[in-house]
């Protein structure tokens, strides 16, 4: 008899930080409502959890999922529930991305000192991130501000700003909304101004693929088809690019009603990490050919020379 027929709680793997474990506490709390099963939440501890080195200097790809996904193969969880923006574009071995749930507002935001905008920030005003693809596009928006180098979760973000460290730091938004922290926002930053990564906004619910049971029960319970055909778009694009989730790539899918039913809308830009080169593209398709799209849109960034900005080193 598999787990999932049986009243035995389901558990789901999740890093430990606030974050992590508010966004998996969504998502078994999702699963429940929807099929009355219980789940629990099982903290494991990744790579990206101990190493305070910025993400470019150990590698990048992968660190905040590695031990997540050994412990759903090694059976000591059922599922694993992660930032599909720190999912690799590869297929891991043995597992099934089995469900996207509903994405969360995938813009990043600015919390600043005394409630200012970046507009409003002076001249070297003192920037957060440690996202060379934020970095990227700060620089890019040529208003003189000092771009440093912070790592850590929300509260020792943030605290940079309080304490007087920085002036601001950027963050996602999704992150600030799990966490019941939308009013320490002072900018919603447009799109226009800075592409989030891909996949951000979104979580994946992963699973073993001999589960199928599982993945099926996970599938109907909590994905939402837009949601995925939006990140299925934004990481071809990221996996065409050859680009981990550390380079400085955003992109943007959003699902809309067109002339020929729904159609997906994808925004992409690849950035040198000073902002003094950027190469932004966008294109439309149809939803059932979203991650063709990606690819297509990710083939014409290449040609335009994305290959060099994307392999650039981080000073």
């Amino acid at each position: 008899m598999t787990q999932q027929s049986t009243g035995v709680p389901l558990r789901v793997g999740t890093r430990a930080s606030r974050l992590a474990t508010a966004q998996s506490q969504l998502v078994a709390d999702q699963l429940t409502a929807a099929t009355g099963r219980p789940a629990e939440l099982v903290e494991i501890t990744t790579t990206g959890d101990v190493d305070t080195r910025p993400l470019t200097e150990f590698g990048g790809v992968g660190v905040f999922v590695g031990a997540l996904r050994d412990a759903l193969l090694a059976g000591r969880v059922d599922i694993a529930v992660h930032s599909l923006k720190d999912l690799p574009t590869g297929a891991a071995d043995g597992l099934t991305l089995a469900a996207v749930p509903t994405r969360a507002d995938a813009r990043d935001v600015l919390v600043a000192r005394d409630g200012l905008t970046l507009g409003e920030l002076p001249v070297g005003s003192r920037v957060g991130t440690g996202s060379p693809r934020r970095a990227a596009q700060l620089h890019a928006l040529g208003l003189g501000l000092d771009v440093v180098p912070v790592r850590g979760n929300v509260d020792t973000r943030i605290g940079r700003v309080t304490s007087g460290e920085v002036d601001g730091v950027v963050l996602a938004r999704a992150g600030l909304s799990r966490l019941g922290r939308l009013d320490e926002i002072t900018e919603n930053l447009d799109p226009l101004q800075m592409l989030p990564a891909p996949g951000q906004g979104a979580l994946a619910v992963e699973c073993r693929r001999d589960d199928v049971d599982l993945a099926a029960l996970l599938r109907t319970a909590l994905d939402d088809p837009a949601s995925r055909a939006a990140v299925s778009a934004e990481r071809s694009l990221l996996e065409t690019l050859e680009a981990g989730c550390s380079a400085p790539v955003g992109a943007l899918a959003e699902v809309a009603l067109g002339d020929q039913g729904e159609e997906i809308w994808l925004r992409a830009v690849v950035a040198a990490v000073d902002g003094t080169q950027l190469i932004r593209m966008s294109t439309t398709g149809v939803v059932t050919h979203a991650a063709d799209l990606g690819r297509s849109l990710a083939k014409e960034m290449l040609a335009e020379g994305a290959a060099a900005l994307v392999g650039e080193r981080v000073p």
